[in-house]
């Protein structure tokens, strides 16, 4: 037989098996479509409130999809759709600190009182604003975790100190422009000394503490002033990062408050009408959720980082994952909790926008999950409706379509 009609020959065997291939990946696609339309269908029902859109992109071996359920094919969302990505903003936190930790600019167990390795200043200012309850019992890892004891003023309402309100929002009702600062979140708790935790509780300002912790080990390395941002861009996202994530984004002035195009706005209902975020003020959520990307860096980032193929070597990896207070009860390690069939990573909810974001290493499938809307009307009940009906319900769908265990 002829070279040429060898090589024919091998053109079509590839170009069949190719079309099988494609075939079968759309097919997927179109299951996995119909899936998600179900679940944003169902919710839509329970809550009584429409859904505006389910999105769902899942990586594994076999390979990458991306569905976009909504009402109509023009408002559904592109896996290049910014969002703001919110709480999944502390699982980078923690891997900040954590990549510090690894490279021997500070240490976890410290207090945060302790001095910076290699400088003559403590980890965080030794400031009346920073004069907080437990001060100097509190470390670094158990800020990680949630069990410092640390008040959230983003999220507690208090009748006696902000009207009825949390400090943020108290503040941003007065001000929506109002440029928040680590050392004004902090100094509420110094101003009023009975506000903290004395058990385990989730707490915003506990990652504001680490975002400062962070801004100052890097000021003290570069010899010259660093934010938190500075040091995720230079060392987390890019810079000397094995992988580049050049459209996640770390907002720190109130004024950049506006998300690039393409967008989609966050819709939260409080009562019975909606409110629509457009644009927000995230200064008051530097390290704990003011991040921002799209579906595709946010799945790069959460599957280099949980196989340990991305700043944290794979022993960093297994400790951020399995180092739980024991006090907690649950399965909230450093920066990051695990999700039965999902895996590892965070969920988010602010300004109207609920994701997800995670890795599980048994299956080496990685899944973002994002539904632009948070029913508050019943508080917590609601929220998790949304979370394990919503954004979890999709996940767990597409696994299973995909022949992966699904629901628990």
């Amino acid at each position: 037989m002829k070279t040429s009609v060898k090589a024919l020959i091998v053109f079509f065997i590839v170009f069949i098996s190719a079309c099988s291939s494609s075939d079968d990946n759309e097919s997927r696609r179109i299951a996995i479509q119909s899936a998600v339309d179900d679940v944003r269908s169902r919710l839509s029902a329970t809550i009584n409130k429409p859904i505006p859109s389910i999105s769902v992109y899942i990586q594994t071996p076999e390979g990458t999809w991306f569905v976009s359920s909504a009402d109509t094919v023009a408002q559904r969302l592109t896996e290049r759709t910014h969002f703001r990505f919110a709480s999944n903003t502390k699982t980078f936190t923690a891997t900040a600190i954590l990549k510090m930790h690894q490279d021997g600019w500070l240490d976890i167990h410290s207090f945060i009182t302790a001095a910076i390795p290699g400088a003559s200043i403590p980890y965080v200012p030794d400031t009346p604003e920073w004069n907080i309850h437990n001060k100097s019992s509190i470390t670094i890892e158990q800020l990680l975790q949630h069990v410092a004891g640390v008040y959230d003023v983003d999220n507690e309402v208090r009748d006696d100190y902000w009207h009825g309100m949390s400090y943020v929002g108290w503040q941003l009702s007065l001000d929506p422009s109002h440029q928040f600062s680590a050392d004004e979140l902090v100094g509420q708790l110094a101003i009023h000394p009975d506000l903290y935790y004395d058990s385990p509780n989730y707490s915003n300002t506990g990652y504001t503490i680490l975002s400062e912790i962070i801004a100052r080990v890097y000021s003290a390395r570069a010899g010259s002033a660093k934010t938190y941002s500075d040091y995720l861009y230079d060392h987390v996202i890019g810079g000397s990062s094995p992988v580049q994530l050049n459209v996640i984004k770390f907002p720190h002035l109130a004024s950049d408050n506006t998300l690039p195009a393409p967008n989609v706005s966050g819709i939260e209902y409080d009562s019975s009408n909606p409110i629509v975020y457009t644009s927000w003020n995230m200064s008051a959520h530097v390290g704990e959720g003011n991040g921002y990307g799209n579906f595709v860096d946010l799945n790069r980032f959460v599957r280099t980082l949980f196989s340990g193929k991305n700043v944290l070597n794979p022993t960093t990896v297994n400790m951020m994952i399995t180092d739980i207070n024991p006090l907690t009860n649950g399965n909230y390690a450093l920066g990051c909790d695990h999700v039965k069939n999902l895996g590892y990573g965070h969920n988010g909810a602010i300004c109207g926008y609920l994701s997800t974001i995670r890795y599980n290493p048994d299956t080496d499938v990685s899944i973002v999950v994002l539904m632009p809307l948070i029913d508050g009307t019943n508080s917590k009940i609601s929220l998790n409706t949304c979370i394990m009906e919503g954004i979890y319900s999709a996940a767990w769908e597409t696994l299973s379509i995909l022949g992966y265990p699904g629901r628990p």
